[in-house]
């Protein structure tokens, strides 16, 4: 999470300097028309002119096509990514590092840098800058980014019984759209904060191998399944849109609240049964339950059915959301375990934007494999899932309070994982756990 927010803070500043410049052209008080026109004027004229005027530094994405305005945040970013890349080694080491500790999965009792470095390589915008919304104030792009830079990541992994292993990340691919916000501001340098974030859609691609330094991966049993699923966890769960990171520059006071994600309603789910589920088991049925979240660092879990492949549980949860337009309820179905790790039934998901607000809705899923299908070979039938589902919009009143509440949860669950009833924050919870609000099973 840390690598691709400091990398795209790189890019952040680049943009920046020219949505600021749009602003400057485009929203001047009235007091300043006699200043606007002659920006107006200065807008007209030519590369050449510009130069003369400016010098060889202007940028010459300010009237040229959009090839020509990537082609010169690529050429900045070159020049600016050794100091991004320092800035952002230090940044990660004091941010990521307690993110790393905080997302840890059970087996795992330490997961923290060994060595951290960016390389040389600077991140690429490939494609086109897309403005998806300007407006007086504002300016949303979507940014399409690729890095398949040089870094050196050495992660020290310590687990029960087992000496800290230095397990090195290689070959590290990223394929993502970045979506950046700019507020806009009338004095130099024109933008007082910046919110990125990645979009779900295309899917971000982060690929990378993993090495042990000295060592084998088989000293800790499951140990790249677990790094994966943690950077898998930390990315949707803290970059990926709707959630997103706020930076506030130019050390401009600004309020950024309204930037920042806010829950915006609850979906009161019902899990209520499933039918013909995929029995795991060689003697006997398998023991089901589901886990279900919006948010993986709110997931919340049925009771397990003993011995059965057509149970009922009718058990009633709240979890928030923060974007009705492009989250989604993910149900996931477990064949509980008591020696080995719990098998995947089935998994699916519920689009947000499916519901009408404040009217219940009985609903039928089926389930897959896996929710990416296209990297699936056994795509056999795994059942279904019976839900009734009610969302429900917050209102301004409702927002505060669930806001609140939300901070209380996450205390909560670090103080449970503090006490060992859950061995990472994002464990899924249920009722035993005697917690009730949102995101808690009721």
């Amino acid at each position: 999470m840390g690598l691709i927010s400091g990398m795209v803070l790189g890019i952040a500043f680049g943009i920046s300097l020219m949505a600021g410049w749009n602003y400057m052209m485009r929203y001047r008080s009235t007091s300043r028309v006699a200043k606007a026109v002659d920006i107006k004027l200065l807008s007209s004229l030519t590369r050449e002119d510009m130069k003369r005027i400016c010098g060889e530094s202007i940028p010459e994405w300010i009237s040229f096509p959009v090839y020509e305005q990537v082609k010169w945040l690529n050429k900045l970013l070159s020049k600016l990514w050794p100091y991004v890349a320092d800035a952002a080694e230090v940044i990660i080491k004091e941010s990521v590092e307690p993110l790393l500790e905080e997302y840890r999965p059970p087996g795992i009792t330490s997961l923290k840098f060994r060595k951290l470095s960016l390389g040389t390589v600077a991140p690429k915008i490939e494609g086109r800058i897309r403005v998806q919304s300007l407006k007086k104030g504002q300016i949303i792009m979507d940014i399409d980014l690729r890095w398949g830079g040089d870094p050196s990541i050495i992660l020290a992994v310590e687990a029960a019984l087992v000496a800290s292993i230095p397990i090195q990340l290689k070959d590290l691919q990223v394929y993502t759209v970045v979506r950046a916000i700019f507020q806009l501001a009338d004095e130099i340098p024109c933008v007082s904060a910046v919110v990125v974030a990645l979009l779900a859609e295309p899917k971000p691609r982060i690929e990378y191998t993993l090495k042990a330094v000295g060592g084998s991966l088989t000293a800790i049993p499951g140990i790249s399944d677990m790094i994966d699923d943690t950077v898998k966890t930390i990315v949707t769960d803290m970059l990926q849109w709707p959630h997103r990171i706020v930076v506030p520059i130019g050390g401009i006071p600004v309020d950024t609240s309204e930037l920042e994600l806010k829950p915006v309603g609850k979906v009161i789910v019902t899990v209520v049964k499933a039918t013909n589920l995929k029995n795991m088991e060689l003697i006997g049925k398998s023991d089901p339950y589901v886990v279900l979240h919006i948010r993986p660092l709110f997931k919340v879990k049925t009771k397990v059915v003993d011995n059965d492949l057509n149970p009922s549980w009718n058990q009633t949860f709240e979890l928030i959301a923060e974007d009705k337009e492009t989250q989604s309820v993910v149900f996931e179905v477990f064949d509980k375990d008591n020696i080995a790790q719990d098998k995947s039934l089935g998994v699916t998901k519920l689009p947000l934007i499916d519901l009408e607000a404040d009217k219940e809705r009985e609903i039928e899923l089926q389930l897959m494999p896996a929710l990416d299908m296209l990297k699936v070979k056994d795509k056999k039938d795994r059942g279904s899932l019976t839900l009734r589902v009610l969302y429900h919009e917050f209102s301004k009143e409702e927002q505060v309070v669930a806001v609140e509440e939300e901070k209380r949860l996450l205390e909560a669950r670090k103080k449970l994982k503090e006490a060992g009833v859950i061995g990472s924050t994002m464990d899924a919870l249920d009722g035993a756990v005697g917690l009730v609000g949102s995101g808690v099973g009721l």
